[in-house]
């Protein structure tokens, strides 16, 4: 998805001289490209992310579209009051691209996971919160905020993420991406979409559940949801813990009916290093998707 990004970024900035990109000293070997053709709109603000944010939000008072962009948590969990004072409160374009999502930097232990990340990010005033989960919904969504130039958060994987569909409308409401049951349907965020398509293919006709992608997290209305409304169960699925995540969003929204089931990450994940598969599966993601 990374690689995604940023060639979408680059088409995007061919066409809109306002974007900007900031990055936190890494993205080597995939920010290059646009560095290379955009050096006077490219920052390598170092290891020192509450200042690439302090950056970009000067930047962007000054008529930019700015792309922060580091590793999972940094440019969220670490940032957040710049993030809240210096580009929410003032509704200031500067979109904060989390690369990573998830335990995609599994290997690297629990500072290095972005699973509160959603549940903090919704809470800001004036934010758009993106979640893709493949290639194709990156390119849409980098494309939306190229023409919509606003604060927001955009959640992506790290790398080798497939194409999962072809859907296209994030705008329009959760994608449905594999038809099924007419009763039960998984609604997933994020690159653990793979999952659930994994897990509807493996059913009988009969019992294959209806699959929607939802990238994008805030703002939700009734109106957005209205496709999910005539589903008896709801199965929330998400890389993230049960509390402010997708399962909470769509509570929120859809509440008091239909039933909606929460498969998230538990607080017992962080005491677990390992690869995003591995972790994956200690989740018991898969299995609780069984047993729902």
């Amino acid at each position: 998805m990374r690689t995604a990004f940023i060639q979408e970024l680059i088409l995007q900035a061919r066409k809109n001289p306002t974007i900007f990109l900031v990055v936190g000293d890494l993205g080597f070997s995939v920010v290059e490209p646009f560095a290379q053709e955009f050096p006077d709109r490219f920052l390598n603000a170092g290891v020192a992310e509450q200042n690439m944010t302090g950056v970009a939000a000067g930047l962007a008072s000054e008529g930019y579209h700015v792309f922060t962009y580091s590793i999972a948590n940094f440019p969220t969990l670490r940032c957040l009051e710049q993030i809240r004072n210096d580009v929410c409160y003032h509704s200031l374009p500067v979109t904060v691209v989390s690369v990573g999502a998830g335990m995609a930097y599994g290997n690297l232990g629990y500072s290095h996971h972005a699973v509160q990340d959603l549940a903090i990010m919704r809470t800001l005033p004036n934010i758009t919160v993106f979640s893709p989960a493949d290639p194709g919904e990156t390119r849409e969504c980098v494309q939306w905020l190229s023409l919509n130039p606003r604060p927001s958060y955009l959640r992506i994987g790290k790398a080798g993420e497939p194409d999962l569909h072809s859907v296209r409308g994030i705008f329009d409401g959760p994608l449905r991406v594999c038809e099924g049951r007419p009763d039960l349907a998984i609604v997933a965020t994020g690159s653990v979409l793979k999952l659930a398509l994994d897990f509807a293919s493996e059913q009988a006709p009969e019992k294959r559940p209806t699959v929607f992608s939802i990238p994008l997290i805030k703002p939700l209305s009734l109106e957005f949801l209205e496709k999910l409304q005539s589903f008896k169960k709801i199965i929330a699925l998400e890389e993230h813990v049960r509390e402010g995540g997708l399962f909470a969003a769509l509570c929120e929204v859809l509440s008091p009916t239909p039933h909606i089931k929460s498969i998230s990450i538990s607080e017992e994940m962080k005491n677990v290093v390992g690869s995003q598969d591995y972790l994956r599966n200690q989740a018991e993601l898969k299995e609780m998707l069984n047993r729902a």
